[in-house]
Formats: structure tokens, C-alpha cells, sequence
């Protein structure tokens, strides 16, 4: 098993070890910027899955709250096992592809 790398965000690293140069535990790839929590709404592409992030935006008009969500594509590596319907943590990385810059840290429970 490859040593895992301390990437210095207090997430837990994944148990199994991968071989991909866009995983932030096994690779070269840097973790920098924002981090997000999700649910994981989509695992049809190769290596990626989109994520989706719901929030909550007051109307004043209304002096309501309204429920708004936001999809984002993220690098999955091989070594974390995140399936449809997980929440799961994600960093901003370098882009890796017209609409990937984040990559998934680690399944939440």
C-alpha cells in the first residue's frame, strides 16, 4: 500500500490506495481554497460524480426563507468509495476539466 500523503485539512484518509496522479492522498494534486459538504446526486461519468449543495436564501419581500441548490461536478478518486445518496466533503483544487475544480475528500457517514 502507497504511503498516504498529509494534505492539512483534518478530513480522515481513505483505508485503500489508489493509483491516480488527481488524488489529493495518492497524487500530486493540492487541495486550496474552499470546502464544501454535499450529497452526492449523480455517478455516471468516469472518475467524477456531480454533487449537490442546498441552501437557504431569505426573501425579504416575503421575510421568508427560500430553498436553493447548486450542482458541482468533483474529481472522485478511485480510493474513496462514494456512491449516490452519501454526503461527502469536497476541496477546490486547480481545474482538472471545463467544469471540475473540486475533488472529493471523504465520505461523511
Amino acid at each position: 500500500m502507497s504511503e498516504t500523503r498529509n494534505i492539512g485539512i483534518p478530513v480522515n484518509p481513505p483505508k485503500t490506495s489508489c493509483n491516480d496522479p488527481d488524488c489529493p492522498f495518492h497524487g500530486k494534486l493540492t487541495v486550496r481554497g474552499i470546502l464544501l459538504s454535499g450529497v452526492v446526486y449523480k455517478k455516471k461519468m468516469d472518475k467524477t460524480v456531480v454533487v449537490e449543495n442546498e441552501h437557504t436564501v431569505y426573501v425579504k419581500k416575503y421575510k421568508r426563507y427560500m430553498r436553493r441548490r447548486s450542482r458541482i461536478s468533483a474529481h472522485l478518486p478511485p480510493c474513496i468509495d462514494a456512491d449516490v445518496g452519501d454526503r461527502v466533503r469536497l476541496g477546490e483544487c486547480r481545474p482538472l476539466s471545463k467544469t471540475v475544480s473540486f475533488v472529493v475528500l471523504e465520505k461523511m457517514g
